[in-house]
């Protein structure tokens, strides 16, 4: 399995653990959002996630990650290679993201 295929596979399997997932795919990827706040994009190797600001700092400072271009608290990560450390952390920030959407007023989200 390509490395971007074990990031989406990971992300899935994160998904199905959450209540409240939205779904949307689209030819870029599979967007996710609670409630209508997204809070996850997963596409071709990467994954990006709105965190709570402090988490998202803590983010910035790992390996393969750094500021989405989707607005204030998101992350990219982009996994240079095999890594299970990096999808352990995908798996984790995407439960966080939707906690955190679940939490966030409509009038926070980008």
């Amino acid at each position: 399995m390509a490395e971007g295929d074990e990031l989406a596979a990971r992300i899935e399997q994160a998904a199905v653990t959450v209540e409240g997932i939205e779904r949307q795919a689209d030819p870029d990827g599979v967007r996710y959002s609670v409630d209508g706040v997204l809070f996850a994009v997963v596409a071709a190797g990467r994954a990006s996630f709105r965190l709570r600001p402090d988490v998202a700092e803590a983010a910035l400072a790992t390996p393969d990650v750094h500021a989405a271009s989707l607005g204030p608290g998101w992350v990219e990560l982009r996994p240079a290679g095999p890594d299970q450390f990096a999808l352990d952390r995908a798996s984790s920030w995407f439960t966080a993201a939707a906690r955190y959407a679940g939490e966030s007023p409509r009038r926070r989200t980008h």
